[in-house]
């Protein structure tokens, strides 16, 4: 049975293969998790590459004192949709001020908007990034339990009986780490991604809304 052992694959798909129940879903679990991280990273930043090329025809709009048309979808289409309801809603009997102020909050809300759709995901990432180790660990710690129930089994201290058991025990917690890593960098990336977005945005938002109040209907329609 010693030789049994010590002859065991422990290559990463043998450590699979001869793993608890237990750790073996533990495994699965978390490379399910890491292959949604990838997939919501990626889309997050095609959303965050779209955002920005927009906020750039929002800045050529501020510069030349116009409001660029875009899809309804888009966050051009959606600030100049929050502009032209606000003007047709307000305008009326209102001061260039106020005309401003409230373009101003009507753009800046349909921006949030924006990238609050984009933030969906963010929280599984952040999760997954926090839990993952633990999980990978719980599998280790119930591997290694095992690996203790062979030992008193064979009655048998050598390395050849035990180390296969802790090898399966450890590879669930790199993968736990393998799954936690990636979703701890996208979460940083994509969070400070949208903040640069909003910072870059606001300057661009109150140019176009004080342009808007001077020029009335002309400047939204």
């Amino acid at each position: 049975m010693t030789e049994e052992i010590a002859g065991r694959d422990l290559s990463i798909l043998g450590l699979f293969q001869h793993a608890d129940i237990v750790v073996k879903c533990i495994i699965i679990g978390l490379l399910l998790a890491s292959v949604v991280c990838w997939a919501l990273a990626f889309e997050k930043f095609i959303r965050i590459w779209l955002v920005n090329r927009e906020i750039r025809t929002l800045e050529k709009g501020s510069a030349s004192a116009t409001l660029p048309a875009g899809r309804a979808s888009s966050l051009v289409g959606a600030v100049g949709d929050a502009a032209r309801t606000e003007w047709a809603e307000n305008s009326d009997n209102a001061s260039s001020g106020e005309v401003r102020d409230r373009l101003e909050v009507a753009m800046r809300a349909a921006v949030k908007r924006k990238l609050k759709s984009i933030e969906q995901g963010l929280p599984f990432l952040a999760t997954l990034g926090s839990a993952a180790p633990f999980i990978g660990l719980f599998g280790t710690v119930w591997g290694i339990m095992n690996s203790f129930t062979a030992i008193a089994q064979q009655k048998d201290t050598s390395l050849a009986v035990v180390a296969p058991g802790i090898a399966e025990a450890l590879f669930a917690t790199a993968i736990g780490l393998a799954a936690a890593i990636p979703a701890v960098i996208f979460y940083n990336q994509i969070t400070v991604a949208l903040g640069r977005a909003s910072e870059r945005v606001t300057p661009v938002i109150v140019a176009l809304a004080r342009t808007l109040s001077r020029r009335g209907v002309e400047g939204v329609n």
